[in-house]
């Protein structure tokens, strides 16, 4: 599977065996797969969103956002856990209105299943952790 490093953006080549065994960057050894949430921008969105082969679950939210505060501790904890399936992001509609623009993002937050370049699932609005687990489990 290639992958897309967290902080240098470089891409890797990883077995699916070693997934589970904390990869790192070959270029500049960051660990590939630590859990956390990326901020998505529009100078790494295409590596991560395009060029990586894992998963790329993205939060499109904004400051002021209710629902956007009370979900990113659900999605923090669930990209802690489901880092070796998908890559974890956040779009900050304020700061990247270009990336939203370009996903046409009407309601925040509003998330998004991105395998390759393609959109495979969609949902608007908040969801309790449970929903937001089945809800990746459906789209693997």
């Amino acid at each position: 599977m290639i992958i897309a490093c967290p902080q240098c953006n470089g891409l890797n080549r990883v077995p699916d065996e070693k997934l589970t065994e904390q990869p790192k960057c070959g270029k500049c050894k960051t660990l590939l797969l630590s859990g956390q949430v990326l901020e998505l921008t529009s100078d790494n969105f295409i590596v991560h969103s395009q060029k990586s082969e894992l998963p790329l679950v993205v939060d499109f939210w904004a400051s002021w956002c209710g629902p956007c505060q009370q979900f990113a501790p659900i999605f923090n904890q669930v990209a802690s856990r489901k880092h070796t399936q998908f890559r974890f992001g956040k779009i900050n509609t304020e700061q990247q209105q270009t990336l939203a623009a370009q996903f046409n993002i009407r309601s925040i937050p509003t998330l998004k299943i991105i395998k390759q370049g393609k959109i495979v699932a969609e949902q608007a609005g908040a969801l309790p952790q449970s929903a937001f687990e089945q809800w990746l489990n459906a789209h693997q």
